[in-house]
């Protein structure tokens, strides 16, 4: 239709055929230029023939000047073209995707009525309004149903692309712009959306939009679709099943397009005929029950105990670690040296202090005038507890727990080792060497402790130097490890009666 006879075709009482918004606006120009009233015009979908909400308007002649009575002629073209905001053509252009009958005549009564002053046709408040606000909305709730619940199938390579295909039946003319979507999502992969009334295509490059191709999803085929029909059942929970929250989260008008739409009806028929209540008495079987605030080694049954660090399974932390990391140094060391666990790269070599703390404690040895080889290093914890942050492994605090149930491993290592001194690297540390959940680092910090017939002296972590941020902070941290290192080897020369400096 030519829109600048669109005045013409209305004075000759003819309909006004549309096909897009593009054609409904450029007619609509051309009407109110020659201010034509939405109750003289009469339009009509392209391929339909039915009248719409205003087609019973009498037929105008083609010329103005034999106007039979009570018909108002059509009026020359104004000199000034129409000005609509932008905010308002925006939300016309949304509203025209709505599927109403009278879609075309209602949008132009709306402008209409705000070319002529009545601004209120845009708010919510006014009749008109409210309806234009609640077309917009079902147009964008339809877009992001098609963005969600959209299903595409995998071609075979020997049909050729596109190489993805899915199927869609859209309540509303979104197609354009959903497309626009997946190009930008998709990339280069070559694909089709086909629905009831249009297809688009995506070759890399270029949408091509045509008319429709396909009459169905039974059109598509999908060989890897097994695959996820048997990954899908096997993560259907039957004793967890609400059919009417299933269907409140997807509209039961999208589950027939939907690979596994077709057998969640007999796997919900299921539950209700028994198999609810079985996966039920299974998820109450694997509950492990209350918490009760008991000492671990009181709520040990007797059993036999690990006789080897790899075999223990005294808590969960051996189920996310590479290994456990067990102690190093001499047999008979003077000075034992006791972290928290193992970090990362320890946890990987399954060797301890290798990592950037294990670097800093060799500095603070150095400082101190000791050698590595000489002292026996170990750890709290012997397995590495993490969280995961990105694709690294982000050091975690043990609980207290983990702690008492790896104090084990460490009573068999004082037991061997048989040292005079023990120094704590850290709060952690120290509550496992002191076997107190309680005991408070800024209390003993540089401090010689009397327990049983060691001495026991407590430094910062090398972690905590690594971690804080202003330099000062790092010396004072620094050589207060050096100061208690060297307490360390003081205390060995001093009977155990003698109270330390």
């Amino acid at each position: 239709m030519n829109a600048a006879a669109a005045s013409a075709m209305v004075a000759a009482g003819r309909p006004l055929v549309v096909s897009s918004f593009i054609e409904w606006r450029s007619a609509a120009r051309d009407l109110l230029m020659h201010e034509v009233a939405p109750e003289l015009v009469t339009w009509n979908e392209v391929g339909t023939h039915a009248a719409d909400l205003f087609s019973g308007a009498p037929e105008l002649p083609a010329s103005s000047d034999n106007a039979p009575a009570g018909l108002t002629p059509i009026k020359p073209a104004l000199p000034n073209r129409p000005s609509i905001p932008r905010a308002l053509m925006e939300m016309l252009q949304s509203a025209a995707c709505c599927r109403m009958p009278d879609r075309w005549a209602f949008l132009y009564r709306v402008i209409w009525r705000w070319q002529h002053g009545e601004h209120d046709v845009q708010s919510p408040a006014d009749a008109d309004g409210s309806r234009l606000h609640a077309m917009v909305k079902a147009v964008r709730r339809e877009e992001h149903d098609m963005h969600a619940y959209i299903r595409f199938r995998e071609r075979p390579l020997e049909a050729g692309p596109p190489q993805f295909a899915a199927w869609f039946e859209p309540r509303h003319d979104v197609l354009p712009q959903v497309a626009e979507h997946f190009k930008d999502r998709m990339g280069n992969v070559t694909w089709m959306i086909g629905t009831p009334e249009a297809s688009v295509m995506w070759d890399g490059a270029t949408l091509h939009h045509t008319g429709p191709l396909m009459k169905s999803a039974a059109d598509l085929d999908d060989a890897g679709e097994a695959l996820w029909l048997t990954y899908y059942r096997s993560i259907f929970n039957p004793a967890r099943v609400n059919a009417q929250l299933m269907q409140s989260h997807i509209p039961s008008r999208f589950w027939k397009n939907l690979p596994e739409g077709a057998i969640v009806p007999q796997m919900v028929s299921n539950a209700e005929l028994g198999a609810r209540s079985t996966g039920q008495a299974q998820a109450v079987g694997r509950k492990s029950g209350a918490t009760i605030p008991i000492a671990p080694a009181d709520a040990q049954p007797e059993r036999q105990q690990p006789s080897k660090l790899d075999e223990c399974r005294r808590c969960e932390l051996w189920q996310y670690a590479t290994q456990a990391v067990g102690g190093e140094g001499p047999k008979k060391a003077q000075i034992m040296l006791v972290g928290e666990q193992p970090g990362d790269q320890e946890d990987l070599a399954g060797k301890a202090f290798i990592g950037p703390a294990g670097k800093l404690l060799d500095q603070v040895f150095a400082s101190a005038g000791l050698e590595r080889r000489e002292i026996y290093l170990t750890n709290a914890v012997k397995h590495f507890k993490w969280e995961p942050r990105g694709k690294r492994r982000l050091h975690k605090t043990p609980a207290q727990r983990e702690v008492e149930a790896c104090h084990y491993w460490l009573d068999k290592e004082l037991a061997a080792v048989k040292p005079k001194v023990i120094v704590a690297l850290g709060a952690t540390a120290l509550k496992s060497v002191l076997g107190s959940g309680s005991a408070k680092l800024g209390e003993s910090l540089g401090k010689a402790i009397r327990v049983g017939d060691r001495w026991v002296v407590t430094v910062y972590h090398p972690s905590y130097i690594l971690r804080v941020p202003d330099e000062a902070t790092k010396q004072a941290a620094f050589k207060v490890m050096v100061d208690g290192l060297k307490l360390a080897q003081s205390l060995l020369e001093r009977p155990p009666e003698e109270p330390p400096a």
